[in-house]
C-alpha cells in the first residue's frame, strides 16, 4: 500500500516553520514498519497540461499492508506529533492512497 501526501504550504512562514515543517516531514520516513519512505518538493520537469508543480512538498510511504496504514493513521506517535505540529503551517493537503493490482 503506498501513501502519497502532497502540501500547500501557507504563504506567511517564517523559515523556522518552513524548518520545523520539513524536519517534521522527514522524521517521518524513519517509521521502523515502512517498507519505504521518501519526501521531495516539485522536480523541475518541463510544465504540461498533465503535470501539477503547484504543491510545496511531497511525503510517499510505503507500507506492508493496509494493517500497517491504519496503525499510521491511528495509533503512529510519529504521525501523531507531525499532524499536532505541522497542520497549522499547511492551507491544503491531498492524500492518494494506493493499493496494487496483481
Amino acid at each position: 500500500m503506498i501513501h502519497n501526501v502532497y502540501f500547500w504550504l501557507k504563504s506567511d512562514l517564517t523559515p523556522a516553520q518552513v524548518e520545523t515543517f520539513e524536519n517534521e516531514l522527514i522524521a517521518l520516513k524513519t517509521i521502523d514498519y515502512l517498507e519505504h519512505g521518501f519526501v521531495g518538493k516539485p522536480a523541475p520537469t518541463e510544465e504540461r497540461s498533465v503535470t501539477d508543480h503547484s504543491f510545496n512538498y511531497s511525503l510517499t510511504l510505503h507500507f506492508k499492508n493496509l494493517a500497517d496504514h491504519e496503525f499510521y493513521q491511528k495509533d503512529c506517535p510519529k504521525h501523531k506529533r507531525f499532524v499536532d505540529t505541522c497542520k497549522p503551517f499547511f492551507e491544503k493537503v491531498i492524500v492518494y492512497d494506493t493499493a496494487p493490482i496483481h
